[in-house]
C-alpha cells in the first residue's frame, strides 16, 4: 500500500510540478480542467447517478467550464455563487445531515457541484496568472492546515470535531492546522518571501488585523470542504471518492478542501 501510494505521488508530481512552474497559463488551465472533470465524475458517483450518469455529469461540467471561458463569463459572480454555497449550504448540510440522495437535495447538489467545480477552476487559473508563487501559496494554506491538523491531532487530539462524519478529526487537530497556517503566513507576509503570495496580497489589501481574520476563514472552510466530502462518502457508503489515484483514493479526496478555499480567497482579494 505504501509503495503504491509513493509511486502515485511521484507520478503526480512529475506531471503537476513542471506544468505549474514552467508551462504557459493555458496549458496549466487545461491540466486543471482535466482534474475538475474527473472530480465532477466522482461527485456524480457519490450522488448515486445511475449508469452513464456520472460520465454525462462530468462531460456537462467540462462543457460549462469551456463555455464559461469562451464566453468570457466574469469570474467574480462564479466566486460569489460558490461562496454562498459554502457559507450557507455547506455548514447546513454538515449540521443537519439531510439525506443527500433525496430528490430535492440531490438535484440541488448536482447543480451546485457544477458551479463549485467551474468556480474552483477559474480561481486556480486566476491565481496562476498572478504568479507561480501566488498559486502555490494559496494551495499551501490547505496543505499546511492538513499537515498541522494531522500532527496536532496525533499528539494532542482528545475532542472529536465531527464524530458522526469523520471520527479521526479533532478540535485540537483543527486548531493545530490553523496555528501552522497563521505562523507560516505571518512569516511569509513579514519577509515578503517569494512575493506576491496570498499572504502578502492579504496584508497589502486588508492590513494585518483583517488578514488574520481572512486567513482564519480560509482555514475554517478548508475543514468544511473536507468534512463535506466525508459526509458525501459516508452517505454513499464508500471509503474513497474513487480509485483513480492508487493508494490515495480519488481526485475529490485530494482537492476537497481546496474547493471552498480557492474561490473564497479570490473573492476576498477582489
Amino acid at each position: 500500500m505504501l509503495k503504491t501510494r509513493v509511486i502515485t505521488a511521484i507520478v503526480l508530481l512529475a506531471v503537476l510540478v513542471p506544468i505549474t512552474l514552467f508551462a504557459p497559463v493555458g496549458a496549466f488551465g487545461a491540466l486543471i480542467g482535466f482534474v475538475v472533470v474527473f472530480a465532477a465524475w466522482e461527485w456524480g458517483r457519490l450522488l448515486k447517478l445511475n449508469g452513464a450518469g456520472p460520465v454525462a455529469y462530468a462531460v456537462l461540467t467540462g462543457i460549462v467550464l469551456i463555455f464559461s471561458t469562451w464566453l468570457g463569463v466574469a469570474s467574480k459572480p462564479l466566486y460569489q455563487m460558490a461562496g454562498i454555497f459554502w457559507v450557507l449550504a455547506g455548514p447546513y448540510v454538515l449540521l443537519r445531515k439531510p439525506s443527500l440522495a433525496a430528490g430535492a437535495w440531490r438535484g440541488f447538489l448536482l447543480f451546485a457541484g457544477i458551479v463549485v467545480f467551474v468556480a474552483c477552476w477559474h480561481a486556480v487559473v486566476d491565481a496562476r496568472t498572478r504568479g507561480v508563487a501566488f498559486v502555490l501559496s494559496l494551495l499551501l494554506v490547505v496543505w499546511l492546515a492538513d499537515i498541522g491538523a494531522y500532527f496536532a491531532g496525533k499528539a494532542l487530539g482528545r475532542h472529536k470535531l465531527a464524530p458522526s462524519i469523520s471520527p479521526g478529526k479533532t478540535w485540537e487537530g483543527a486548531i493545530g492546522g490553523w496555528v501552522a497556517v497563521i505562523v507560516i503566513g505571518a512569516i511569509a507576509a513579514a519577509t515578503g518571501f517569494y512575493a506576491p503570495t496570498v499572504f502578502t496580497a492579504f496584508v497589502e489589501r486588508l492590513g494585518w488585523d483583517r488578514s488574520f481574520v481572512a486567513v482564519s476563514v480560509l482555514v475554517a472552510f478548508s475543514v468544511v470542504g473536507d468534512l463535506f466530502e466525508s459526509l458525501l462518502k459516508r452517505q454513499a457508503g464508500v471509503k474513497d471518492s474513487s480509485g483513480l489515484l492508487p493508494g490515495h483514493g480519488g481526485v475529490l479526496d485530494r482537492i476537497d478542501a481546496m474547493l471552498p478555499v480557492l474561490p473564497i480567497a479570490l473573492l476576498m482579494l477582489g
